[in-house]
């Protein structure tokens, strides 16, 4: 028996030569694993180990069986680390069977768990036993967080789904290096730009495969990292898997905030000509402005109310959904944003603003509060005709019928109006854009429109909102130039 047996298990050494006369390996019985001398042949065969597990007491023998190695020391170096693993047990049954369910879970080929995140894990207190791999981890890691949004949830469960199971998912996690996360975002840029060529390409087959698909932006890119830095961060800080957070040393484009441009005439002929938007965040010229409300005004008196509200005050879409009776106070001429419905997945969900500084009171003007009255009038006539039928949603923008507008509809309609305008493209959030534009060239200081749009910093609102509408700028485009004395008698 070619077996060399010590305190801590058992050495092997074995062959995939075979019997010529039965064709069955013979595997330890090979003569050629030894030399003539009685010693191991240095390059016939392979070494492996085995080692005894503890087990339960209705559960049957188990053992931790590993071979592939080329040199009895390799052999004998990891059979020492499986015993190290399971002597931290220290004479504890139940953590020795913890271990002994870790080491046999681990798959032929895949290195052990590392000693000392599993001695950590041991002195943390929590179970020494971990998932294998990292999309294990993801899995149980997302199932046990807790007090988040519906739709913080849904973008977590997105991008384990989506992007870091299928790139990270079979790497065991205490395995998971940085160059594997590298790779991964290099695999996925490589991938979006595939999808822009595709978008772009002269062959509409190309395009077809693509419709629909938005490719992933610098800014997307940024939160799919986020939450696998969140996730590691736990792995290392709370479940002791992991010594240090691989995805700290990546390094990815950083995510610039895009500039509001103005349709000016000539951007308009550009786009037109090209079908080319200078922007991804457009804002209108306050007569375009006018324009898209005259035309809702005449096509859709629903939502006009709504719309102008959104262009007056910079209502976030969810925001204006989500405003309730007694958040508006016509008579005092203001309104309060406190709750906002918004979407997960097409799923309508109410929920607080997303933070202390959008939980704000928003000052009506005049003209912004003779619409409201006339939507509020318009809202009675609507109650009284469906009579009891009408539903007590305490929503102040309701439908025809009382129930709730869909926040996708509402942005469904706007697309609608704009088009049938013949307006140059905007998305419904630019109109927060016009409003904070107007605002700050109507003679607003950067503070007013920060408290008035809800941003957390007025840095936010610096760096978003810094487009000028240049047909209000050009009465001082002059004025360095009138400061300068000239000759007006040189050549």
């Amino acid at each position: 028996m070619t077996r060399a047996r010590n305190p801590e298990g058992a050495l092997t050494k074995r062959c995939t030569c075979t019997d010529p006369d039965t064709g069955k390996r013979l595997a330890s019985r090979c003569p050629k694993l030894r030399r003539p001398s009685g010693g191991w042949h240095p390059t016939h065969g392979v070494w492996g180990y085995q080692i005894e597990l503890p087990i339960r007491p209705t559960q049957p023998r188990r053992q931790l069986r590993r071979s592939g190695f080329d040199s009895r020391d390799d052999a004998t170096a990891e059979l020492r680390h499986a015993r190290a693993l399971l002597d931290l047990a220290d004479g504890d049954r139940d953590l020795a069977i913890e271990v002994a369910d870790l080491l046999h879970a681990c798959r032929p080929g895949t290195p052990l768990p590392d000693r000392d995140a599993v001695a950590a894990r041991v002195r943390a207190g929590v179970p020494a036993s971990v998932p294998t791999t990292t999309g294990e981890y993801l899995s149980a890691w997302l199932e046990g967080r807790r007090g988040l949004a519906e739709k913080t949830v849904r973008g977590y469960s997105d991008h384990i789904r989506l992007y870091l199971v299928p790139h990270l998912g079979k790497i065991p996690i205490q395995s998971l290096r940085t160059a594997h996360i590298e790779a991964m975002f290099t695999a996925i840029g490589r991938q979006q730009d595939a999808i822009r060529a595709a978008r772009t390409s002269t062959d509409p087959d190309v395009r077809a495969k693509v419709k629909g698909v938005r490719p992933m932006g610098a800014a997307s890119t940024q939160r799919l990292y986020a939450t696998l830095r969140k996730a590691l961060n736990d792995a290392v800080v709370r479940a002791k898997l992991i010594p240090t957070n691989p995805a700290l040393g990546v390094e990815l484009p950083t995510a610039k905030r895009p500039k509001a441009r103005v349709w000016t005439a000539k951007a308009v002929e550009h786009w037109q000509a090209t079908g080319k938007r200078p922007s991804p965040v457009m804002v209108w010229m306050p007569a375009q402005a006018g324009r898209f409300l005259d035309h809702t005004e005449r096509h859709d008196i629903v939502l006009y109310a709504m719309f102008l509200l959104i262009l007056h005050r910079g209502l976030r879409r969810g925001e204006a959904c989500g405003l309730r009776d007694h958040d508006v106070d016509l008579d005092a001429g203001y309104l309060t944003v406190v709750e906002q419905i918004t979407t997960v997945g097409y799923t309508p969900i109410t929920r607080p603003v997303k933070s202390d500084a959008g939980d704000r009171m928003v000052p009506l003007g005049p003209k912004t509060i003779a619409v409201l009255r006339a939507y509020f009038d318009m809202r009675r006539r609507w109650q009284s005709v469906n009579g009891t039928d009408w539903p007590d949603t305490g929503l102040f923008f309701v439908r025809p019928d009382g129930k709730p507008w869909h926040p996708q509809t509402i942005s469904d309609r706007f697309d609608h109006l704009v088009a049938k305008a013949g307006l140059p493209p905007v998305r419904l959030h630019d109109l927060r854009h016009c409003a904070a534009t107007y605002l700050r060239h109507g003679g607003a200081d950067m503070k007013e429109v920060q408290e008035t749009l809800g941003h957390s910093t007025i840095g936010l609102t610096s760096d978003t909102y810094t487009s000028v509408i240049l047909e209000l700028e050009r009465g001082s485009a002059d004025a360095a130039a009138d400061l300068i004395p000239r000759n007006d008698t040189a050549a």
